[in-house]
């Protein structure tokens, strides 16, 4: 599942089932042990625990689900994030201008975190969920989150763009949220259907996320 490994196996093994249960179908003991790699018995003690605490909950069919106390604690982390708050109206902006799906992404561990996603009104649309963790130095807001800051594009242009590399069929447009000195704090990004976005998206969207950006970097140092 690509989950880190720390010296406290129980809470790898715990957050292992827990990323298993993050696609929605549901699963049994079995299905979700075998999907963790864990013993049935270890599966069963550890399940147990989670649903206790809310963080699984058990649907009609007794098929295992991610528990609603995790919305909480998910609200309760974003709350504790101000650029979040700072950026989301300024996505939903954006969002509104070019008609595409927009996000906001931040350097999370060795990937990246989709913070903020406002989803295009299209019935065809590129959709990132809120908390999703993607790769870094792939994509045009994982090179610009990357510890190299993307390429001389960047620093040319003000945005970056990739067209079918992380996805197939689909583009997007990245520019950088900057602090006061400078530093790079997170990416804000418009993604969509090549069909729409072309194999030029920065062409037809760089300045209007450029200029998001700017406006959201602006309120942080307001």
């Amino acid at each position: 599942m690509g989950t880190t490994v720390t010296a406290v196996r129980v809470i790898d093994k715990a957050v292992t089932l827990i990323e298993v249960l993050r696609d929605g179908g549901g699963h049994t003991l079995g299905t979700a042990g075998a999907a963790a790699g864990l013993p049935r018995a270890t599966t069963h003690r550890l399940l147990t625990a989670l649903e206790a605490h809310g963080l699984v909950r058990r649907d009609h069919d007794g098929r295992y689900q991610l528990g609603l106390g995790l919305a909480a604690l998910g609200r309760a982390a974003l709350d504790a994030f101000p650029l979040a708050e700072q950026a989301r109206p300024e996505l939903a902006r954006l969002a509104e201008e070019t008609g595409e799906s927009t996000q906001l992404f931040v350097a999370d561990r060795e990937g990246r975190r989709c913070v903020v996603s406002v989803q295009s009104p299209h019935g065809l649309r590129w959709i990132v969920p809120e908390g999703a963790l993607l790769p870094l130095g792939v994509g045009s807001a994982g090179r610009i989150l990357a510890p190299s800051g993307g390429t001389s594009d960047v620093v040319r242009n003000g945005w970056l763009e990739s067209v079918e590399e992380r996805e197939p069929g689909v583009a997007s447009v990245s520019a950088a949220v900057r602090e006061r000195g400078g530093r790079t704090i997170a990416a804000i990004s418009v993604s969509g259907p090549l069909s729409r976005l072309t194999d030029s998206p920065g062409l037809r969207f760089g300045p209007a996320v450029l200029e998001c950006a700017k406006r959201v970097g602006h309120r942080l140092t307001a």
